[in-house]
């Protein structure tokens, strides 16, 4: 959090959605965040040659570009696909459903990365060991959409939003209780949403 702290005060990254003591980003500054993480890590090849980290200029073009990125492209059925490369540029695909390829399954298993790109919205691990979920379907009955909730998780074709059942949780409600709050929801669909929460709140922990 200190990071994006220090990119809002230097104008890099500032919140999109509020800018005041408690500052609110936005599903396109999530993006953003990513970029900016990812290019200005230094990296290395599968030979183990060293990959300088990309140059502030590139991280500007890269932020112009997902500046101009259509966030209504995105809907529970259907997005595109948004990559980054080392040089800024972003590189926007169509994809015509969110049904899993087999492609898909493989970033969704941690390679999503390659020396020269990155897939924004793929699982995204970090140098502290957080784990940053899938941007457009954290978990089998869950998904992101960027104009439904404000870009929160919630349970697919519902307005249930995951941090509304992690809560009950952290209150100290067994999740059996939480399953009889809930009798229309599967409880599969209960189960995603917790175990997405508790993911959030260990990367939090990681990074405290």
């Amino acid at each position: 959090m200190s990071t994006l702290h220090w990119w809002a005060r230097h104008e890099i990254l500032p919140p999109s959605v509020s800018r005041e003591r408690v500052k609110l980003w936005s599903y396109a500054d999530l993006m953003g965040a990513r970029i900016i993480y990812w290019l200005r890590q230094a990296k290395t090849t599968d030979d183990g040659a060293a990959v300088p980290r990309s140059t502030m200029p590139a991280v500007r073009r890269a932020l112009g570009d997902l500046a101009e990125l259509n966030m209504a492209l995105w809907t529970e059925q259907a997005g595109p696909s948004v990559r980054v490369d080392r040089s800024g540029a972003i590189l926007v695909t169509a994809e015509p459903n969110l049904e899993r390829t087999s492609d898909r399954q493989r970033l969704l298993h941690g390679q999503a990365d390659t020396d020269d790109q990155l897939d924004v919205l793929a699982p995204f691990p970090t140098a502290c060991g957080a784990r940053g979920p899938d941007l457009v379907e954290p978990r089998p009955m869950l998904r992101i959409v960027p104009g439904k909730l404000g870009g929160s998780p919630h349970v697919v074709h519902t307005r249930l939003e995951s941090q509304a059942v992690g809560a009950l949780a952290a209150s100290g409600l067994p999740t059996a209780k939480i399953y009889r709050l809930y009798p229309e929801f599967a409880a599969n669909a209960i189960n995603d949403a917790l175990d997405l929460e508790r993911q959030l709140a260990r990367n939090l922990r990681r990074v405290a």
